[in-house]
């Protein structure tokens, strides 16, 4: 009997212990927009056909395919050269009092980055979860740890999504900025019903479409075209994607959130440049999506395009997204940068970089460049 209640009861546990699991999952899909919120989604210029649509049609792809892609990543014979060999550095500072002028600019890895500009701050696709899937125990998971702990940040006066896949919404993230920060949330259309559903009070949630914007702490947040697609499920493009523009009284600076190369850019950088700065995507680039994913060339000519005057690459270096080698977007920028004479800092995650003073390019990703021969020995690659 005693063994019948035993295992009875480790039963129920397990049970329950699923229960709760698939609860989490669900939660981490978010939500659908409803009423006045998907009225407002249907009515925009972007929404057709039951989705939100790109403005530039669809690119043509080369390459492998989609299934081939993902073999490669998995089990391809190059799958080393996608890891660092060691320890990426990191510099932990979080600063305790904002510049009351000048720009800095602190990439906490990927695509999460404080920005300091005119005295006030805003944070960009803050995510500081494990791993980048609504499965805590599978999917991309991290190749260094964040450089500092979430709730040291410094205080917040904005944080501006770009779309809601699990690499720029993270639904931890969020929950624990809820509870540390008193910011607004700025997010394209629909995003604010994810928001919601993680309790995000309503009053903290300023949806934008496309060429919209809001006024936050001296600040004019614009929301910008991209060149992508969205989805937490299967479902795609049932909330926008957007780029940003973040104009302070005396600086300028863009985030391209995810996006491929398109005309755009030069539109955005006639009606909102010039820029002190550009945050530009340059990392999980393939030729099967070059319309959603710029590679570090097309970066580089987005750059020019938005008349930018220091460009900073991110959405490298922290998660495994793409078959390309570890070190290879930031070779190919820096190259690229040099060739059309852009002015480049590639830094190190949790470094603060002072836009009107930037350190010069010293390569640093270069020494955990892996050989095909090598074995993935960083403490993200032993998970």
């Amino acid at each position: 009997m005693r063994t019948r209640a035993l295992a009875a009861a480790l039963g129920l546990t397990v049970i329950n212990g699923s229960v709760l699991a698939l609860r989490e999952v669900r939660a981490e899909y978010g939500a659908r927009s409803k009423g006045a919120r998907a009225e407002r989604m249907r009515n925009s210029p972007q929404f057709r056909d039951g989705a939100f649509r790109n403005v530039a049609p669809p690119v043509e792809r080369t390459g492998a395919s989609y299934r081939e892609v993902i073999r490669e990543m998995l089990f391809g014979d190059k799958k080393n050269q996608r890891y660092p060999t060691g320890p990426i550095p990191m510099v932990a500072q979080s600063p305790a009092e904002p510049a009351t002028t000048g720009l800095h600019l602190t990439w906490y890895g990927h695509a999460s980055v404080l920005v300091e500009i005119d005295g006030a701050r805003v944070l960009f696709d803050p995510v500081w979860s494990e791993r980048v899937s609504p499965l805590q125990f599978a999917g991309p998971h991290r190749l260094h740890e964040p450089p500092v702990a979430l709730e040291s940040l410094p205080k917040l006066d904005a944080i501006l999504i770009s779309h809601d896949h699990y690499d720029h919404l993270d639904m931890a993230t969020v929950q624990t900025l809820v509870r540390t920060q008193a910011a607004p949330f700025l997010v394209p259309l629909g995003i604010g019903a994810h928001l919601e559903r993680w309790k995000v009070p309503a009053d903290r949630i300023v949806e934008l479409d496309w060429d919209e914007h809001a006024e936050v702490a001296g600040l004019r947040l614009t929301a910008t075209p991209a060149q992508h697609f969205s989805g937490r499920t299967l479902t795609r493009n049932d909330t926008l994607w957007t780029s940003w523009v973040v104009a302070g009284p005396t600086h300028r600076v863009y985030y391209s959130g995810d996006s491929g190369y398109f005309d755009g850019y030069a539109k955005i950088g006639d009606e909102h440049g010039p820029f002190d700065a550009a945050l530009i995507q340059i990392g999980a680039y393939d030729p099967a999506w070059p319309d959603i994913h710029m590679t570090p060339e097309e970066g580089v000519a987005t750059h020019l395009d938005l008349r930018a005057e220091l460009l900073i690459p991110v959405h490298w270096g922290t998660f495994n997204l793409a078959m390309h080698p570890w070190t290879e977007p930031a070779d190919r920028v820096w190259d690229e940068a040099k060739a059309h004479d852009v002015k480049l800092a590639v830094p190190r995650p949790g470094e603060r970089i002072d836009v009107d003073n930037p350190p010069s390019v010293d390569g640093w990703w270069q020494a955990l460049g892996a050989t095909p021969q090598s074995q993935p020995s960083g403490p993200g690659q032993l998970r």
